[in-house]
C-alpha cells in the first residue's frame, strides 16, 4: 500500500499539479487507511481491498466519532487512490467505485460584526514592534477575504497599490484578482515604507508578510497572531483568521453585494458555496420587507398619498362636481 500511495501523490504532484496542502490531506488520509488495513484486516496490498473492506473501514472511522466532513474526505481520497490504480493496470476492478460520499453537514460560518471587526483593528497599536505589519494583515484578511494560505503567500509583484488590486492564487492554482479597500492599503503602504525594510535578510524572498527573521510568515504564525490580537482587544467571540473571509462575505451581502460577485471574490467555483452566507441576511431582507410590503406594516393611520376607505373620487361624484 506504502508504495501505491507514494506513486499517487507523485501523480498528484507532477501531472495534476495539486496544491501542497491538498497533498498533504490526501496523505494522511491514505496513510491512516492503509495502517488501518495493515493492523487490522492484515492486508498490505492494494489488489486484497474489496467493497467491503472498505465499508468495515468507514464504520470504524464512524465509530471512532469523525465527523461527516472527514469521512467524505478519506472517502475521496480512497476513491481517486484507486481509480488511478485501475488506471494505470495494477489493480483488476475498483473496489471503491461504488461507494457513495456521505453527505457532509452544513454548518452555518460564524462572523464577526462591523463594531466587532473595528474593536479588533483598533486594537492593534502601531507604535509598537511589527504593530504596522498585524495591522496591515488583518485589514486585508478582512478587506480582501483572503485564505490564510493566499495571505501567506501573497508577493510584492502581486500588490497593485495605486490601483488597489491584489492577484491572489487560490485552490487548484487558480489566480483572481480581488480588490483591496482604501483603508487596507493605507495600512499596507505603511508597513511596506516603514517597518517591512528593516526586516528584510540576506535569503528574504518577496513575500508581502514577514517574520521577525525576514522569512514567509506560515499560516501557523498568521494564526497565532490574530489569536493574540483578539484577545488584547478582548472579543470574546473564537477569532481565527477565516472568520474574517467570513465576515467580508457577510457584510458584503448585508450591504446589497450580488453573490455571484462575492463568488468570484472569494473565488468559489461553485455559487452554491457562497450561498451559505445568505443566512446571516435574513434580518435586513425581513426589515425590507416590512418597510416596502402593504401587508407587512403595522397600522400607523392612512398613508398621506392614499384617501380614506369610502371616500376616494368623492369629488368627482358630489352634485357641485356636475356629473
Amino acid at each position: 500500500m506504502e508504495e501505491s500511495i507514494e506513486q499517487f501523490i507523485l501523480y498528484l504532484a507532477t501531472e495534476r499539479g495539486l496544491s501542497d496542502n491538498y497533498q498533504l490531506s490526501t496523505r494522511r488520509s491514505l496513510e491512516e487507511f492503509a495502517t488501518w488495513l495493515s493492523s487490522v484486516k492484515k492486508i498490505t496490498a492494494p489488489a486484497g481491498v474489496t467493497l467491503g473492506v472498505i465499508t468495515d473501514y468507514l464504520a470504524h472511522s464512524k465509530k471512532r466519532g469523525l465527523s461527516t466532513s472527514s469521512i467524505k474526505l478519506a472517502v475521496v481520497a480512497i476513491k481517486i487512490l484507486f481509480r488511478f490504480l485501475l488506471a494505470r493496470g495494477l489493480i483488476e476492478a475498483d473496489p471503491a467505485e461504488y461507494i457513495p460520499l456521505p453527505r457532509a453537514e452544513r454548518y452555518l460560518p460564524e462572523t464577526l460584526n462591523e463594531l466587532q471587526v473595528e474593536q479588533l483593528l483598533e486594537s492593534i497599536s502601531t507604535v509598537q514592534p511589527l504593530g504596522l505589519r498585524d495591522r496591515a494583515m488583518i485589514e486585508l484578511l478582512y478587506a480582501s477575504g483572503l485564505r490564510i494560505s493566499e495571505l501567506a503567500n501573497a508577493r510584492l509583484e502581486s500588490l497593485l497599490l495605486e490601483e488597489r488590486i491584489i492577484r491572489v492564487t487560490g485552490k487548484g492554482n487558480k489566480t483572481r484578482l480581488v480588490p483591496v479597500g482604501r483603508k487596507a492599503c493605507e495600512a499596507i503602504g505603511e508597513y511596506l515604507a516603514k517597518e517591512r525594510p528593516g526586516m528584510v535578510k540576506k535569503r528574504t524572498g518577496s513575500e508581502i508578510f514577514l517574520s521577525v527573521r525576514g522569512t514567509k510568515l506560515t499560516t501557523v504564525r498568521i494564526w497565532q497572531i490574530v489569536k493574540r490580537i483578539a484577545r488584547h482587544a478582548g472579543i470574546e467571540v473564537n477569532v481565527y483568521p477565516h472568520l474574517l473571509r467570513h465576515s467580508f462575505a457577510t457584510h458584503l451581502l448585508g450591504n446589497g453585494a450580488d453573490l455571484r460577485i462575492i463568488q468570484e471574490l472569494l473565488g468559489h467555483a461553485d455559487v452554491s458555496t457562497t450561498q451559505i452566507y445568505t443566512h446571516v441576511d435574513q434580518q435586513r431582507l425581513k426589515a425590507v420587507h416590512h418597510r416596502y410590503h402593504p401587508r407587512a406594516r403595522l397600522p400607523a393611520g392612512p398613508r398621506p398619498d392614499r384617501a380614506p376607505p369610502g371616500t376616494r373620487g368623492s369629488a368627482a361624484s358630489s352634485p357641485a362636481s356636475g356629473a
